[in-house]
């Protein structure tokens, strides 16, 4: 099977699903964290982890189509500020997909809480010997460094994100170019 790559006009069907899918799974698991923080909604949290391994993998797809594809072209001349905010927006999205999931993997792993995937045990439960409904980490230091990085992470990605929403607003709207409808499969 021929994949069909992307040309300066159109967006190929492998780009566009691949960033759709990893917008959504993204999207819901900020929001879910964040839900899960503010109002101690845990019980949201096996499923959070089971989304973020899915993250995982679309994000390690999309990373290699965008080696094998390269970069989508730009359908409009901009200011060189421009293209270099969008060049460095477009990083902080790429490492932050990576770097969120692999982050909560440490977390989780290293804090003994395990990790599954819709029930299929990843890394496993480590239960405390004196009282089993709680966990006894493998190793506190990395836990609490992956809680960190997990944190700082969501924290830049949602800036990020919010910036590549604005900008993806203001070619369309302003611009009036067609980086979004291409995006959107449309020609």
């Amino acid at each position: 099977m021929k994949l069909i790559k992307d040309t300066p006009l159109t967006l190929s069907k492998t780009t566009i699903s691949l960033h759709w899918i990893v917008a959504v799974l993204i999207t819901g698991l900020l929001g879910s964290g964040l839900y899960m923080e503010n109002f101690e909604a845990f019980f949201l949290m096996s499923w959070h982890k089971s989304f973020g391994v899915l993250l995982f993998a679309f994000a390690l797809l999309r990373v290699t189509w965008r080696i094998i594809n390269g970069w989508p072209k730009h359908t409009n001349t901009h200011p060189e500020y421009e293209m270099i905010l969008a060049k460095i927006i477009h990083y902080v999205l790429i490492i932050s997909m990576l770097l969120m999931p692999i982050s909560g993997l440490i977390t989780s792993g290293m804090g003994g809480h395990g990790v599954d995937l819709f029930g299929l045990e990843i890394i496993p439960h480590n239960p405390n010997p004196e009282n089993p409904q709680r966990s006894m980490p493998f190793s506190e230091s990395w836990s609490n460094l992956g809680k960190t990085v997990h944190g700082l992470t969501a924290n830049a990605l949602l800036v990020a994100l919010g910036l590549h929403i604005v900008g993806a607003i203001k070619h369309h709207v302003i611009d009036k170019d067609n980086t979004l409808t291409r995006m959107l499969g449309k020609k």
